[in-house]
């Protein structure tokens, strides 16, 4: 208003007026150009995920969000294959498989149960045996069952330039195995105890499942600098509730019943490639292909600097 100092009071007051119903006027025409643009496209999802958000990141669940079935149990096929133990033990976990497919849940006594399985049977073996045959079992039994839909959700989120992180309670070996094929930045999983390269047939702390999931996400958004009210996170779980309650995205992926009333409670997406259904958008095309592979060593660290 220094300019406007020659006026007298009256002709001053008079040209503030001016300028403020000016700015009034544009204002106005600015809001009602974006009422108009809403108007036009009802329904509208805003962009997501956002390009270049470099402090937001997404985090996928694995058994029946990722892929069909529980990891553990494929993984559990391919040892028997390979003689790692006898026909009872199979049949143990072809029990747990079915169980598992015809559920569509995760319960806590069965994959507990398969995890101590798995235990006792590597017990004794190296961890770079282990490693190299994930990979084998990953092109076995695991590649021709990663549901596309969620394929697609993660490369929009890797093409958006944001990281993209297995969570599982898996053994960590084999998430990385699948994170790396999928082209995925890394993964948390459950981690069995090693002494110089040899399983002991102990875990480390506990299973990664329902809340140890949440508290490993937010260990690694720490360590990685996330604003987790920006990330995202996907799973088909009532267990993980806790994990997409941490972020500011949350979505069911081919929900149980729990998690379905759950989502549907609280509006958060919802997303089920288990049906012929055409799937709903996510705000942008759905990607194809996969991107530069990364390891999961950074979540690992993260992990284990979090539970010491």
């Amino acid at each position: 208003m220094a300019a406007l100092g020659w006026l007298t009071p009256r002709r001053r007051s008079a040209t503030a007026r001016s300028v403020l119903a000016g700015e009034a006027s544009a204002e106005a025409a600015r809001k009602s150009t974006q009422d108009e643009s809403a108007a036009s496209a009802p329904g509208r999802e805003p962009e997501f995920p956002v390009h270049g958000d470099d402090r937001a990141a997404a985090f996928f669940d694995l058994d029946n969000t990722v892929m069909q079935g529980a990891a553990l149990f494929h993984f559990g096929r391919g040892l028997y294959k390979r003689k790692f133990f006898d026909t009872r033990e199979l049949a143990r976990f072809a029990w747990q498989q079915a169980w598992f497919r015809l559920a569509g849940v995760e319960d806590p006594e069965h994959m507990q149960d398969a995890r101590d399985s798995a235990l006792s049977i590597v017990k004794g073996h190296r961890v770079s045996e282990l490693k190299s045959i994930g990979e084998e079992i990953y092109d076995e039994y695991m590649a021709e069952r990663i549901w596309p839909g969620t394929r697609a959700l993660a490369q929009a989120h890797l093409d958006a330039g944001q990281k993209v992180w297995l969570v599982t309670a898996a053994p960590v070996e084999i998430a990385q195995v699948i994170a790396r094929r999928l082209g995925l930045t890394g993964a948390l999983g459950t981690v069995a105890e090693s002494i110089d390269g040899v399983y002991t047939g102990k875990l480390v702390g506990e299973p990664l499942h329902g809340p140890a999931k949440a508290e490993a996400v937010r260990a690694l958004a720490a360590a990685e600098g996330l604003d987790l009210s920006r990330c995202a996170a996907y799973s088909d779980s009532h267990n993980d509730i806790p994990m997409l309650s941490l972020v500011g995205h949350p979505y069911a992926i081919n929900p149980d019943a729990k998690l379905r009333k759950h989502a549907r409670a609280l509006d958060w997406r919802l997303r089920d490639y288990r049906t012929g259904r055409k799937a709903a958008k996510v705000g942008i095309p759905a990607a194809a292909g996969v991107g530069a592979v990364a390891g999961g060593t950074a979540a690992a660290i993260a992990l284990h600097r979090r539970r010491r």
